[in-house]
Formats: C-alpha cells, sequence, structure tokens
C-alpha cells in the first residue's frame, strides 16, 4: 500500500512543499525514512511509533519506507512526525484514501500522542495560500502565527487522534477565526522613563535623533554613567511597527523559534541585547543549515552592544553588510540566502580598558598604547557606519542630587513621531532619513552655500570619508525634521556635524 501527504519544510524565510509517500510492504518488520532526513528526522520513526502505540491506534507489522521528496534537499527539523504518522495510517486503510488531499500537515509527535508546536508556521502558511490549498493544519501552538498572513485556513489540531478523526469524518475541526486575530501595535517595553535619568542632555539628544531617523549612534563613556540605562530607554520612544513591519518581524522569529508562548502577530518592536561572547554565527546568522542571528531578529527594532570592543573583531566586521544593505547573506555550498536586517544599531564602550581616560573622578591605569590597542579592535569602516558618535561622561553630584526635571519618554516619543512623520511623506511608508541613497540624499539635504562651506571645513579638519559626508547630511535632515523645517539650516548641520567628532585624547 502507497499514501501520499503533503507537508512543507523551511530553507531561510521561504518555505516549500514537501511530499511524504509511505509504502507498507511484505517482509521483516522495518521502518526506514529517506529523503537526506538530518539526525531530528530520523529519530522521527521512534516518536511516531511510541505516539502510535499510546494513542490507541497500531503500527503495521511490515516494512515501512517513508520517502521525503523532493529527495536531494536536506530535511531537517521535527516537523514531519504528523504527516509521516497520517502516511502511515492511510497506507493501512486506518485513514479514508484521499481524506488529506489538499492539506498540508505538520506537527511534532511526543511520545503520548499530543502534537508539539513547530517552527516556520507562518512562512508554511505563506506557501500553503500561494499553492492554492484547502488548509494547512499545524499544532495548536502555532495557530496564532500561522493566521497571522490569512493565506489559507488554519486548522489547530492537538493530539494524533483529533487529527485521525477529523480525517475520517468523525470529527469536526473549525479553522482559526482569524478576523478575532486584531493588530494593536505596542512599544516595546522598557525598564524606565528618560525623565528620571540625571544629566546626560546632550547624549539625550542623541538618542532622540537616533530614534527619529533610524540612525546608528556610539556611546562613549567611563562605568556607570549611564549608557545601558540610556540605551534601554531608546526603545520607548520609537513608533509602533507598522502591519508589513510587524509580519515581516514575525516571519523571522518564527523561523527562529523565537516567538513568544502563545505565537501571534509580534505587535512590538524586537530589542535585542547579547552578550559580548556572542560567536560570529549567532550575532550574524549562519550554521550548516543556516538560522538567523541577532542582527536579524532585530530587524525593525533596536539592536544594542554593549562593551563593543569586546566583541569578536570577525563579529563585529560582520556587521558591515547588515549596517549597510539592511540585510545578511549567508552562502553555503549548495546554496544562499538572505534575511532582512534593518535595525537601529546602539553600541557602548568604555574610552580605555579600565574605563576611566577623561574622567575627571578617576585616574586612569591605561598606558596610551593600551588605549590605542583597546580602540583598534573596533576598524575605522565599522565606525563610519555608525552616524552618531556621543560622550557620556560621569554624571555630577550635583546634578545626581539635583535633579532638574528633563524631557519625558512620552515627550521625546511625540517629537520622534512627527518627525518620521514627515520622512514618510517624503520618503514612502516605512522608511525613515538613514535608508536614503543617491539621488534622494541630493533633493532631500540641500544645504545651501554657507552649509556648503561648514561641510567642506568638516571634512577637512575632521577627515570625514564620502560614506561619512552623507551619514552627517542624513543626520542633518533628521534634525531638521525634528524642528519642523524643511530647509536645513547652518545650525542643524552644526549639530549634526559635532555628532563625528571625538573629543577625549589617548
Amino acid at each position: 500500500m502507497l499514501s501520499r501527504i503533503l507537508s512543507g519544510a523551511v530553507f531561510g524565510l521561504e518555505a516549500y512543499p514537501v511530499e511524504v509517500e509511505v509504502d507498507l510492504a511484505m517482509g521483516l518488520p522495518a521502518f526506514s525514512i529517506v529523503g537526506l532526513p538530518d539526525a531530528a528526522v530520523k529519530e522521527s520513526k521512534e516518536r511516531v511509533q511510541a505516539a502510535l502505540k499510546n494513542s490507541g491506534l497500531r503500527l503495521p507489522v511490515k516494512r515501512i519506507t517513508v520517502n521525503l521528496a523532493p529527495a536531494d534537499i536536506r530535511k531537517e527539523g521535527s516537523a514531519f512526525d504528523l504527516p509521516c504518522a497520517v502516511g502511515i495510517l492511510a497506507a493501512d486503510g486506518v485513514v479514508p484514501e484521499g481524506a488529506a488531499d489538499g492539506y498540508m500537515i505538520v506537527g511534532e509527535l511526543a511520545l503520548d500522542g499530543r502534537v508539539k508546536p513547530v517552527r516556520g508556521a507562518l512562512s508554511l502558511a505563506i506557501t500553503a495560500g500561494r499553492d492554492g490549498l484547502k488548509g494547512l493544519i499545524v499544532p495548536a501552538e502555532n495557530a496564532r502565527e500561522a493566521a497571522v498572513p490569512r493565506a489559507a485556513p488554519v486548522i489547530p489540531v492537538s493530539t494524533l487522534p483529533e487529527l485521525v478523526a477529523f480525517l475520517r469524518g468523525e470529527a469536526d475541526l473549525k479553522p482559526v477565526d482569524t478576523e478575532a486575530i486584531a493588530f494593536a501595535p505596542g512599544a516595546i517595553a522598557t525598564d524606565g522613563d528618560f525623565a528620571d535619568v540625571a544629566g546626560q542632555a546632550v547624549a539625550k539628544r542623541a538618542l532622540e535623533v537616533a530614534a527619529a531617523g533610524g540612525h546608528n549612534l556610539l556611546m562613549n563613556g567611563p562605568p556607570g554613567a549611564g549608557k545601558s540605562m540610556l540605551a534601554k530607554r531608546l526603545a520607548g520612544i520609537l513608533p509602533p511597527p507598522s502591519l508589513e513591519e510587524a509580519v515581516a518581524t514575525t516571519r523571522i522569529h518564527s523561523v527562529a523559534g523565537t516567538l513568544p508562548e502563545g505565537g501571534g502577530l509580534m505587535a512590538t518592536r524586537p530589542y535585542r541585547a547579547p552578550h559580548h561572547t556572542i560567536s560570529d554565527v549567532g550575532l550574524v546568522g549562519g550554521g550548516t543549515i543556516p538560522r538567523p542571528g541577532e542582527v536579524s531578529l532585530a530587524h525593525n527594532g533596536v539592536l544594542f552592544l554593549d562593551e563593543l570592543p569586546e566583541f569578536r573583531r570577525g563579529a563585529l566586521e560582520s556587521l558591515r553588510q547588515p549596517l549597510e544593505d539592511g540585510t545578511v547573506t549567508i552562502s553555503r555550498a549548495a546554496a544562499s540566502v538572505s534575511y532582512p536586517a534593518r535595525f537601529l544599531l546602539v553600541a557602548a564602550m568604555n574610552p580605555c580598558p579600565c574605563g576611566y581616560l577623561g574622567d575627571p573622578g578617576h585616574a586612569c591605569r591605561c598606558s596610551p598604547r593600551e588605549v590605542a590597542r583597546y580602540r583598534a579592535r573596533i576598524s575605522g569602516p565599522l565606525l563610519d557606519r555608525i552616524d552618531l558618535h556621543v560622550e557620556v561622561p560621569a554624571v555630577p553630584a550635583d546634578e545626581l542630587m539635583g535633579r532638574a526635571p528633563s524631557g519625558s519618554s512620552k515627550e521625546l516619543a511625540e517629537g520622534v513621531a512627527k518627525a518620521r512623520a514627515r520622512q514618510a511623506e517624503r520618503l514612502g511608508p516605512g522608511r525613515c532619513n538613514a535608508h536614503m541613497a543617491g539621488d534622494e540624499i541630493t533633493q532631500s539635504c540641500a544645504v545651501g552655500r554657507e552649509g556648503e562651506t561648514l561641510l567642506a571645513r568638516a571634512v577637512s579638519n575632521l577627515g570625514l570619508s564620502a560614506r561619512a559626508y552623507h551619514r552627517t547630511l542624513k543626520v542633518a535632515r533628521t534634525i531638521a525634521d525634528l524642528a519642523g523645517s524643511d530647509a536645513i539650516t547652518p545650525g542643524h548641520l552644526a549639530e549634526a556635524i559635532q555628532y563625528r567628532q571625538v573629543r577625549v585624547e589617548i
């Protein structure tokens, strides 16, 4: 007896159909899986046998061969457990012939027959809708996630017997009500308000500019000055994501298996803060079967790298492509895959190994050679891709105790939202000044004769590269947007130029 069940697999962000063929033949009892399965797929036979037995269903005492087609693409993960079990039952006559036709089935089986969640349900739903299938049968915990694109009917199942009863016409499983899954964008949960931060007026202003224009930011200051605290509060002034941004972000986290419990649409911008011991693959993605890294998990959100010089040199250099192009490409012998990685980078570092160079309250113990070696861990090309460089000095005691009123996160968020609205009107929905290129910079960043003179002096005195020159123009455009100005004035330009200066000497 032979049966065919349609399933699916994910490579990169894209899903493709996989046909699970099951053949029952006479001979000594055996169970083999072919079609380039990885270790997790090979172990599927043990889970399927136990799940069938513990669900009160019989495993045929025959030679069972399962083929995963196309056979020239490597299959990985546990999503083939459920279609394998259904295919065996269909080949044995327990499930009527043709009952599963038109459905894509995915799911991992527990030993007691429960259906457990899998990665990539959203991408699988998009493929099921594109191919015009009757529906996608997924684990109940993946149902809200798979229903996000509203591409095909999504039928949730909790146990193997429940699915068998549905295919035999003995139970009625209702598709997920997509209308009940409403999109309500929210802000990123933060640890506090900007109003709680004493002093640091320059750093707060730089963070406001970064949020308004989507500009990358580097904070340099001694330990305890508040760099991490400021970075965490930045998330609270970013505008909520659009529906398109939320779907794109959810898709990446679905493939990576990092969606919050309960699934559904990610209505907040992601905030990722990996430790400096992270590997190159962990940061930008990769592996034998490519997976998204932290830069992709931060897509449409914030990536915070604390203690920037402590990260591996290779990991930092691999940030160049995503910072420039908004994508990261992982190439392997068999194929290459690209993940979106359009994030706002916020980095923090100390001015020297001990952290107290230039701090009037502490003596620096580092030699000039140690300081130079420490700073050399961050290459010039990487620094050139960071738009805003700001010092975060230690806060004096009188400012800590005096606590003069400062702008709250709510006030800053309102200004950021207005600036982003101006940019969306000028550049299109979802785009901000940091994304401008070529003609857009020429059209939107005219500075006049006085501004050109100021820029020429900055290029000469600060040694700005062509990339830094254009990034300075983008920052000036953002500062003008925050001021509600159509024109970039010399004042706006001067503020943008100061964010390219390094004032702590070795």
